[in-house]
């Protein structure tokens, strides 16, 4: 029986992508469930399984569009693999199939006639009989190499004059510059490249800088994070902290949830917070819907499910659609301070950097603190910087004071 394979339905808004990877090659035996092909859109590249066990027949190479719904190959169930190329094992009968193989096979009658004790000696000496026998003549019974003979080859080759080595011209230093190499993009940096140079080209950006003091949220997750993993079993991260205190700021300031459309302003009415997750393959951004109905424990499991299913590249393109607002946090990597840039058509980006201890002053007091530089981009077009600014201190008083997004307030 035959199977099509098919591009599948990958969410409602991709129509096509790129057969990126074929994991199985022409005539190969694949399981059914077992990864076939790799399907890169604009927002995700996706290994899809195999419908069928059975064996393959490729029908569209690598590298090509496809529409959702193309046949690209077929899986036959009831056939049988091709049998492999072993690597000169010979044809049924086990015959060589050339003259030539046999005789260059066939070892030296030198070597066949050599006793055990002469073999021993040349295997100490790293040494072969055919060029012991080239060089002494034998003489044994029968032209047979005898341990003398081997002996007299051995104490001749230490008396020899060492070789004068010829001088060897010294070779001018490469001066060409480096080694270049030209790896085509794969599409979706290409995607992400589009985008970035799209925000920067259609907005207005500007950027907003301020410090938050995480002594209270890091105290409340030391305190409470064991209790937390237990009854919710997922870590209590930093990551939902920020979350909920965006999802404040926005309501408090419907300009940064909004976007530009020509000369009108859309505002939305909801609050899809994008998560950006680093892969290999690039920056991807996978969103929380409706955040500000979500709790700490459905915030955290969301990001680790996200994060899970990122480095098995099984989150769909529909998850990457609908942001309103997106959160960075290149601290993970180390950074102290950036400027991300929004993914259009959202209006702004937050960025969270790493946690280091300074000296700040606190009720006229200097004091060491755990501070994060917190930095937002923003489309100035629709948003003042006053109104960023105001952004940015709303989630700083958050966090600093987190007792109130935590009862509710």
């Amino acid at each position: 029986m035959k199977h099509q394979v098919e591009v599948p339905a990958v969410g409602e808004s991709v129509a096509s992508g790129i057969l990126a990877t074929w994991f199985k090659h022409d005539g190969e035996l694949v399981k059914e469930g077992e990864d076939l092909f790799e399907l890169e859109t604009d927002k995700a590249t996706l290994p899809v399984p195999a419908p069928a066990g059975g064996v393959v027949t490729i029908k569209i190479q690598a590298d090509q569009e496809v529409e959702i719904g193309t046949v690209v190959a077929e899986i036959d169930t009831d056939a049988v693999p091709a049998p492999t190329d072993q690597g000169g094992e010979p044809p049924a009968g086990g015959q060589p199939t050339a003259v030539q193989d046999t005789e260059q096979q066939r070892p030296s009658p030198v070597v066949e006639t050599t006793s055990p004790a002469v073999r021993r000696i040349l295997a100490d000496h790293g040494l072969d009989a055919a060029t012991v026998a080239a060089a002494v003549e034998p003489s044994g019974k029968g032209g047979r190499l005898t341990k003398q003979d081997v002996q007299r080859y051995v104490d001749s080759a230490a008396t020899a004059p060492a070789p004068v080595a010829e001088p060897q011209p010294t070779p001018a230093p490469d001066r060409s510059g480096s080694v270049q190499l030209r790896k085509p993009m794969s599409n979706l940096r290409k995607r992400i490249a589009a985008n970035l140079v799209a925000s920067k080209q259609g907005s207005a950006h500007l950027t907003t800088f301020n410090e938050v003091d995480m002594s209270r949220v890091m105290a409340i997750r030391s305190r409470h994070k064991e209790a937390f993993e237990r009854r919710h079993d997922v870590r209590l991260g930093f990551m939902s902290f920020f979350v909920r205190a965006s999802v404040n700021a926005l309501q408090a300031f419907p300009n940064v949830n909004a976007y530009v459309d020509d000369t009108d302003v859309i505002y939305n009415q909801f609050y899809n917070v994008g998560i950006a997750i680093s892969t290999d393959a690039g920056l991807i951004v996978p969103v929380l819907r409706n955040a500000d109905a979500m709790s700490f424990a459905a915030i955290e499991t969301a990001i680790v499910d996200f994060a899970t299913r990122a480095k098995a590249k099984r989150i769909l393109p529909d998850e990457f659609t609908g942001g309103t607002f997106t959160i960075t946090n290149g601290g993970v990597f180390g950074s102290m301070l950036s400027t991300p840039i929004p993914s259009p058509p959202q209006t702004a980006v937050m960025g969270m950097h790493s946690i280091k201890k300074r000296a700040v002053v606190v009720d006229d007091q200097i004091g060491i603190r755990p501070i994060m530089y917190l930095a937002l981009t923003y489309d100035h077009r629709i948003i003042d910087g006053r109104e960023a600014i105001r952004f940015l201190g709303a989630i700083k008083d958050q966090i600093e004071d987190p007792s109130g997004m935590l009862l509710g307030l």
